[in-house]
């Protein structure tokens, strides 16, 4: 009777390779050039990375205030007697909310969604914690909350969802505004962006 035919297991090159390919915009190519170049001339950096992912994925985690990453129970961010409790800032992942932090121009607190509606996906509003942001904004110490999720069909879904909400419960919303960028010259910026600048024009 012939042995039955067995699959063999993948080996440590292929798993790192397959590893690698669950960052963004990693394929496997570009996941396998990573994993020869850590194998083959930074051995020493691919034991920091391993040991500096093995240290964030233990002691990282989110703020119990603004859902931010933090290794504390409260982020800095919160913590800080400098910062406006009177402005909530609501983004949709800690990404946007380090590109809010780098303008300089906001000095609030935050309220991290992880995420944002997407009916199609499954991803409804306890799935990206609307009441526990209601809860915050309802706190007595928050006077506007400002609405920066990004400007796609579930982005905006979710801030006239959340304004609704708000709205319903008399705290004031808000919505970062749009149109041509600092610097833009017209002819060079699409129609979209264009149009959205002319309706949100304000008085000089």
């Amino acid at each position: 009777m012939a042995a039955k035919d067995t699959v063999p297991s993948a080996t440590g090159l292929e798993r790192l390779v397959e590893a690698l390919r669950v960052l963004p915009g990693v394929g496997p190519r570009s996941a396998q050039r990573m994993a020869y170049h850590l194998l083959q001339r930074d051995r020493g950096g691919a034991g920091q990375l391993a040991q500096a992912l093995a240290s964030a994925l233990a002691g990282v985690h989110h703020c119990t205030r603004c859902n931010n990453f933090t290794e504390e129970e409260v982020c800095a961010l919160c913590r800080s007697p400098r910062r406006d409790p009177s402005l909530l800032c609501v983004v949709e992942t800690p990404a946007d909310l380090a590109m809010v932090e780098q303008t300089l121009s906001y000095s609030g607190m935050y309220f991290v969604l992880l995420g944002r509606l997407s009916p199609l996906d499954g991803v409804g509003p306890r799935d990206i914690g609307l009441d526990r942001l209601l809860a915050r904004a309802a706190d007595g110490q928050v006077e506007e909350v400002i609405l920066a999720t990004n400007f796609t069909n579930e982005g905006e879904a979710t801030a006239h969802y959340i304004a609704e909400m708000l709205r319903a419960r008399g705290i004031r919303a808000s919505r970062i505004a749009r149109g041509v960028p600092l610097g833009g010259e017209l002819e060079y910026v699409d129609a979209g962006t264009l149009s959205q600048a002319l309706i949100e024009r304000r008085a000089l």
